[in-house]
């Protein structure tokens, strides 16, 4: 099989003039690099195409491919995940990872949000900030958490995330809201340990391939997966691999989010604990990153046994079972 590759790679944006943080969800060439190697270990012929805009270049030359292992993440928009697989969907061509819907919704974190609630999984109360007099509509307890509404990575969360008050709350809007113009999402927060499941397959197929606790060192800044946190998580962050009755329980919620959803192949939920010590759904990430060092579903992978390669394999393997009878192929 011919698999194309598609992908942000973030040196190519950074010579547009695009900042660092801007750029933070995109990939390295070590990863584009360890994704082909990967995929040709796994038996793949590989063909990098590149962004959406080569890759609608590319398709208007005719050019196709059996399946298109996709990573990226787009520029522009709350759809911006979903272009390459709404672009990929109007040639029938098959890829990995979950559908446009799926993409648009997940990045969305207040209408996730409403959808996981009114699915009966557990998750904190919250409510979405387009402007300020939005915060005159909040009944929501004391202490919250404001990040911005489409954006990961950690992008918009530091130290002020958490606000103890309306006027902590209204600061952190008023600094947040220019420059994240889709939106601001405060949750109630949650005050327990959090946790990261890295999740394989589709549908009844889907299983936890391991659950992960993110502990904050001293050097962290203080209440959350931060952009500084997970940037230099070496010093910030140590990472524990947890097998216990309290995995089982987060497992099942991510487990329930996932398919709710309706995510696919491979990916992770975030949870964290409640002042019960009851895990509540923080957010899915159906397209998680996967550079084989840094990012943390490789990461759980390699504490649980599962090398990139292998982690690769099963993704192909869900990818390929999804792909329709019959399915005719054209490769140019």
């Amino acid at each position: 099989m011919i698999i194309g590759l598609t992908y942000d790679l973030r040196s190519e944006y950074l010579k547009e003039g695009f900042s660092e943080e801007e750029t933070a969800e995109f990939d390295k060439e070590e990863t584009v690099a360890a994704l082909e190697e990967a995929l040709q270990a796994n038996g793949f012929s590989t063909n990098r195409i590149g962004h959406v805009r080569q890759l609608a270049e590319r398709l208007t030359l005719g050019h196709r491919w059996d399946l298109v292992f996709n990573i990226a993440e787009g520029m522009h928009g709350i759809g911006r995940e979903a272009q390459v697989p709404a672009l990929l969907d109007a040639y029938q061509i098959p890829y990995t990872f979950s559908d446009p819907l799926v993409m648009a919704l997940t990045l969305h974190k207040a209408m996730c949000k409403q959808v996981v609630r009114d699915c009966g999984i557990p998750t904190p109360g919250f409510f979405l900030v387009r402007d300020l007099k939005d915060l005159q509509a909040s009944n929501l307890n004391f202490p919250m958490f404001v990040k911005p509404n489409a954006e990961g990575t950690g992008k918009g969360i530091d130290s002020r995330s958490k606000v103890d008050s309306p006027e902590a709350l209204l600061k952190t809007c008023e600094l947040l809201l220019p420059k994240y113009p889709l939106g601001l999402i405060v949750e109630e927060y949650l005050p327990g340990r959090e946790f990261t499941i890295a999740i394989a397959g589709t549908g009844k197929k889907a299983r936890s391939l391991g659950v992960m606790e993110v502990i904050f060192t001293e050097k962290a800044e203080a209440h959350g997966y931060s952009y500084l946190n997970k940037d230099d998580y070496y010093t910030r962050v140590k990472y524990r691999i947890v097998n216990d009755a309290l995995a089982e329980r987060c497992t099942e919620v991510a487990l329930a989010s996932w398919n709710a959803l309706g995510c696919r192949d491979a990916g992770r939920v975030d949870l964290r604990l409640n002042e019960k010590g009851d895990p509540g759904f923080m957010e899915v990430n159906p397209l998680a990153g996967l550079n084989p060092i840094h990012s943390d579903l490789p990461i759980i992978c390699q504490k649980q046994g599962i090398s990139f390669n292998e982690l690769i394999g099963i993704i192909m393997h869900s990818a390929i079972e999804r792909i329709p009878a019959g399915h005719s192929f054209s490769i140019r």
